[in-house]
């Protein structure tokens, strides 16, 4: 495996109930979240990980493992930016927390949003992709 390049950690400007951060790797885009992924909050999120999704790198891990609440616009915008990762030829692994597992399994979606434990398992998942040259 070829050293991880260093990688870059920034704020990323969302809104006052949610806050993040986006770090870019080599081949990938790591978003750690926490708050609430809303109604309030889905038009800045979709708009600013539409923006990064476009930048690149075409991988996308979004660590949810600290919002502390999810409603149906915010699964829906999770799963637009799924459609628009596979659309560009990259992966979306979602690292997820019991509360964020129970609202994506109510509606069926936990194999299409490739739901993960823990990061360790979404950057495996990642690497198996790119290897495999998705």
């Amino acid at each position: 495996m070829p050293p991880q390049e260093a990688s870059i950690s920034e704020p990323l400007s969302l809104t006052v109930s949610l806050r993040g951060t986006r770090e870019i790797r080599d081949n990938l885009q790591l978003f750690r979240l926490t708050g609430l992924i809303d109604a309030f909050s889905e038009p800045a999120f979709r708009k600013v990980l539409t923006k990064c999704i476009e930048e690149g790198p075409k991988h996308l891990i979004l660590d949810l493992s600290k919002i502390e609440f999810i409603d149906s616009s915010g699964l829906g915008v999770l799963v637009q930016l799924a459609k628009k990762v596979q659309d560009g030829g990259g992966t979306l692994q979602i690292v997820s927390n019991p509360r964020v597992t129970q609202t994506v399994k109510l509606v069926r979606l936990e194999k299409f949003l490739s739901l993960q434990p823990d990061l360790s398992t979404a950057l495996a998942n990642i690497e198996t992709a790119d290897s495999a040259g998705k």
